[in-house]
């Protein structure tokens, strides 16, 4: 069974036995999944739901699930909570984890839980937040086992029998000098297989690179991908190490960066809950819709300026639709591809100009092909060679433009310091529609009235 259908199978049963009022199984049925996946059922859930289903947890597992949730259904499901069961959640759970939920707290537990921690944890828990949470070091775990560089294997595996656990997806230890500066990484399948007299200095792996905490978390996430690498060690300004990352954050990343995406080219927030109250929702749309009434109204206008000469040629407003949807489509794909390669990091100064080139090339290339094809398609249709030929035109000028707008469009917005995917394809839309219907009923008014 495909993860979709399964996650879809198991709403359903919930579904049900919340709907006949039969609790006992339902919870059952929660307290049998992952907590991951007691999250993605709660956030599935109508507010009214979410909130019986939530009671039927086991208040063992709460702050797992409170770390899985999105931002929205969390605050939600926090407020449901008393002092005392909000403490027993939040006081268990690792320091990293505990960092991501802390701004949704009270101010009164989080001032408990502060006073509750020990000095370690407590200095692990500021490190973390002092940097953005879209950084390596909002992002790193700062469980990191570190070892000196002058001592044994033999003492290392000694120390680790003394400790007893490892903390989770630990692959190596960090090695560090007495100032704490990171020096390098012992890899475990080296310390379990190699000659235990040996020193950590002589067998330590240096080639692993340094991830600054303030490194953005989407360039970590490049850095992995292009290493292939389980984890890294973060370091501050001088070199020390301040924590580690794993690839099960860089996972993490790549799965918010892809929801970001999708959110964000409709004006949404990936962290928004999906049975928000309608009020809400309503208002939160209503700016994007608003903006672009904005620019549907611009490309109105610029019908409205041809009225006439649509008055005089019904044809003209029958092939409106397709001048502006042929334009649409190219730009949206130059556009896709720019962001992606923005994202990625393979898009910057110098290569920019190429890449704009090549999108024109496509562009005319793609303007001289669709311009013959529906020239003659128009042509036919209306039993008019001009009407053809004024079409084929604006095609060929619309998909030039829709390409240049295209790259254009990211570059610009990514210098400025917008985000690309927010505004790019309202941006575009609105040139497309406005080139398109200009040339189009400009070129009619001139060579078919």
């Amino acid at each position: 069974m495909e993860k979709s259908e399964y996650n879809r199978s198991l709403l359903t049963k919930i579904d049900n036995e919340l709907a006949e009022g039969n609790l006992l199984s339902a919870g059952k049925t929660l307290n049998s999944l992952h907590p991951a996946e007691i999250a993605h059922v709660l956030e599935s859930l109508p507010a009214e739901d979410r909130l019986i289903a939530w009671d039927l947890v086991d208040s063992a597992v709460d702050g797992d699930v409170l770390i899985y949730v999105n931002d929205e259904v969390r605050s939600s499901l926090i407020r449901e909570m008393d002092r005392d069961e909000l403490l027993a959640a939040t006081g268990t759970l690792p320091t990293d984890d505990l960092a991501d939920i802390l701004p949704d707290l009270p101010e009164n537990i989080i001032n408990e839980l502060l006073r509750s921690m020990d000095t370690q944890n407590r200095e692990r828990l500021e490190t973390i937040l002092r940097y953005p949470e879209d950084t390596a070091g909002g992002i790193m775990r700062v469980d990191a086992v570190t070892i000196r560089p002058d001592v044994s294997l033999d003492v290392i595996l000694r120390y680790l029998r003394f400790m007893g656990k490892l903390p989770d997806n630990t692959n190596s230890l960090m090695v560090v000098n007495r100032e704490g500066r990171y020096l390098g990484q012992l890899v475990l399948s080296d310390l379990v297989t190699l000659n235990v007299d040996n020193t950590v200095a002589e067998v330590m792996k240096t080639d692993t690179p340094l991830i600054p905490a303030s490194m953005e978390e989407n360039e970590v996430a490049q850095i992995f991908e292009k290493l292939d690498l389980l984890s890294a060690p973060v370091v501050d300004n001088e070199d020390k190490l301040v924590g580690r990352i794993t690839i099960e954050d860089i996972v993490d990343v790549i799965r918010d960066e892809a929801n970001h995406s999708i959110m964000r080219r409709a004006g949404l927030n990936e962290e928004t809950d999906m049975f928000a109250p309608v009020v809400r929702s309503s208002r939160r749309r209503a700016v994007w819709l608003g903006i672009n009434l904005l620019t549907a109204l611009l490309a109105s206008w610029v019908i409205g300026l041809f009225g006439a000469t649509i008055e005089k040629l019904v044809a003209l407003a029958v092939l409106m639709p397709v001048v502006a949807s042929m334009g649409g489509i190219a730009g949206s794909q130059t556009l896709t591809l720019v962001i992606r390669g923005i994202a990625l990091g393979h898009v910057g100064r110098s290569n920019a100009l190429i890449l704009l080139r090549k999108e024109l090339s496509v562009g005319a290339v793609n303007g001289v092909v669709w311009a013959v094809v529906i020239g003659f398609v128009a042509a036919a249709w209306f039993n008019s060679v001009s009407l053809g030929i004024v079409i084929g035109l604006a095609i060929l000028c619309n998909l030039i433009v829709a390409a240049l707008s295209g790259a254009i469009i990211p570059l610009g917005l990514y210098r400025l310091g917008a985000d690309p995917a927010l505004a790019g394809g309202v941006v575009l839309t609105t040139i497309t529609d406005v080139v398109g219907f200009f040339v189009f009923l400009g070129l009619a008014a001139m060579f078919l009235v």
